[in-house]
């Protein structure tokens, strides 16, 4: 029995970090659905919410934190009240149920800016997923871990009042500041767990001068010096981290400190989509005993887990601790990074597959955020989208991204770190005529840069984005480093790259007032500009 009364949750039976087995055990007698793949990792259902929903988050509006807040689209605003009644309106639910799951973890590598967060959940699908994804105490940790600094009601089996002031729809995401409570209603997705910790670690970190990131990262074995790389999903981000000859820091989100990188999250949280044990070896062999797989097709009759089937959702997940990965670096603290990475999936096939980036494109390119959506990929989609997200992880910001873009400045300028942005996207023709970058070829390039061989490497000016192309790079043929030398038509290329320059400065109007005078002049040339 674990006490829970200081939240008014008065239930029989409170399973507190409990084992993987234990977890197991759980969610095969009590869970809907919930079965054991062929490999023993455990699959399980998150219901009519297979991914997050950025609409339904909100952040409860004080006078303490207020002024910090970037408040809009992404921030969205909710009354003190509203958030006690979905807050009471939880606790209700929790109280109705005969077995809860309690967490008690940290957030974050170094102890200097670790957190302690507490997950209450009902399921033990949640559970296991946050034991995997938060980083696991030690016997005397938790014997000793007290009072939580953040505390985490998950009742997402229960739908939030849509009548309750702020609400939009049955789903409600709440984090309040202050309180450092979050509160889950109307979704069983896990990874809003996930992103709420992450959220609250975008507020508080750069308080403390310290850069929250979205992005995976790396490390050389020798020097301890580490490599970041940032993209937003399906960039290759988690892909191109999974690399047997670095240690792997994290696949998703970290902070760079005074002294270096560090990940916030004890695993990892990987699209399982199309994964074969041939492209992905080090993920595939990760989703085993003790890993969660959610959403996913399998065969009734041996439990084999079909990758390729998307029926369900294309957003299917596996999430597994970060020691699963045979060259994880335990604890996962590197020193600083000498290459940050933009990773784009340009639908449009105009970028190249790798330009070195000045200080003040870096900026640029950070702040925009870009990347595309294909045909087919949500409904109405019917050609490239351009898809712009600021500092590569626009729902998780709680600042303005111009601090953001601030923090990682300084701290490129001060570690002379070179920035990279790589094209994992289309090459020869948009999407539906050219062909996606081969990912051995973007391997290559990630090496490349890794082992200093881009640093000089030879470069020509591309001119309507302005960007420093890289013209030779061991393992890519040459022929496919400068784009518009891959389409068989030169002026269609020029009319589509002039249509993606137009995209990033109508985005960037948003964040120019913000920035520096150098940092607006190193978005792209317009169109009519590159042609005159």
């Amino acid at each position: 029995m674990f006490d829970l009364s200081e939240y008014q949750i008065d239930v029989k039976n409170v399973f507190r970090n409990a084992s993987p087995a234990t977890l197991y055990e759980e969610a095969l007698r009590y869970e809907k659905q919930a079965t054991l793949a062929d490999t023993g990792a455990l699959i399980a259902y998150s219901g009519d919410k297979t991914g997050r929903s950025p609409k339904d988050k909100r952040i409860v509006e004080h006078p303490e934190s207020s002024d910090d807040v970037w408040w809009g689209s992404v921030n969205i605003g909710l009354h003190e009240n509203a958030f006690f009644v979905n807050r009471e309106r939880a606790i209700d639910y929790l109280n109705t149920r005969e077995r809860l799951y309690i967490l008690d973890a940290f957030a974050g590598w170094d102890p200097k800016y670790r957190i302690k967060v507490r997950v209450i959940c009902a399921r033990p699908y949640h559970a296991l997923f946050m034991h995997n994804m938060l980083i696991r105490p030690t016997r005397e940790e938790l014997a000793e871990f007290g009072t939580p600094d953040c505390v985490i009601f998950n009742a997402g089996a229960f739908p939030a009042n849509r009548y309750t002031t702020g609400m939009t729809s049955k789903t409600s995401v709440d984090l309040s500041l202050e309180r450092r409570e979050v509160v889950i209603l109307g979704t069983q997705y896990a990874g809003e767990m996930k992103k709420a910790v992450f959220t609250l670690m975008n507020y508080l970190m750069p308080r403390s001068n310290v850069l929250p990131m979205h992005c995976s990262a790396t490390s050389d074995s020798t020097t301890g010096q580490s490599s970041v790389l940032f993209g937003l999903s399906g960039t290759g981000k988690t892909t191109l981290s999974a690399d047997p000859n670095r240690d792997l820091i994290g696949d998703d989100e970290h902070c760079w400190t005074d002294d270096g990188v560090f990940n916030i999250e004890g695993g990892c949280y990987a699209k399982a989509i199309y994964l074969t044990r041939d492209a992905e070896p080090q993920i595939f062999d990760a989703l085993r005993y003790g890993a969660v797989l959610e959403n996913v097709v399998y065969d009734q009759a041996d439990h084999h887990v079909d990758f390729d089937n998307s029926s369900i959702t294309e957003n299917t997940r596996g999430a597994y601790p970060i020691e699963y990965i045979s060259n994880a670096k335990i604890p996962c603290i590197a020193g600083h990074p000498t290459d940050v990475i933009f990773l784009t999936c340009d639908a449009f096939g105009v970028l190249p597959p790798v330009s070195k980036l000045s200080p003040a494109q870096a900026e640029y390119h950070f702040i925009s955020g870009y990347t595309a959506k294909v045909a087919g990929t949500e409904v109405g989609v019917t050609e490239p989208e351009a898809t712009f997200s600021p500092c590569f992880g626009g729902p998780f910001l709680v600042w303005h991204p111009g601090k953001y873009a601030e923090l990682l400045s300084k701290r490129i300028t001060q570690h002379k770190a070179n920035v990279w942005l790589i094209n994992t996207g289309w090459s020869g023709g948009a999407y539906g005529e050219g062909s996606r970058m081969k990912l051995s070829y973007t391997r290559a390039i990630i090496n490349a840069i890794h082992s200093g061989g881009l640093k000089d490497a030879p470069t020509e000016t591309e001119p309507c984005f302005g960007l420093e192309v890289v013209t030779k790079c061991p393992g890519v043929p040459d022929e496919m480093l400068v784009p518009r030398k891959t389409w068989s038509d030169g002026a269609a290329y020029d009319a589509t790259a002039g249509k993606l320059a137009e995209l990033f400065h109508k985005n960037f109007v948003t964040y120019a007032d913000g920035v520096s005078k150098a940092v607006r002049a190193a978005g792209p040339l317009l169109h009519q500009t590159v042609i005159g």
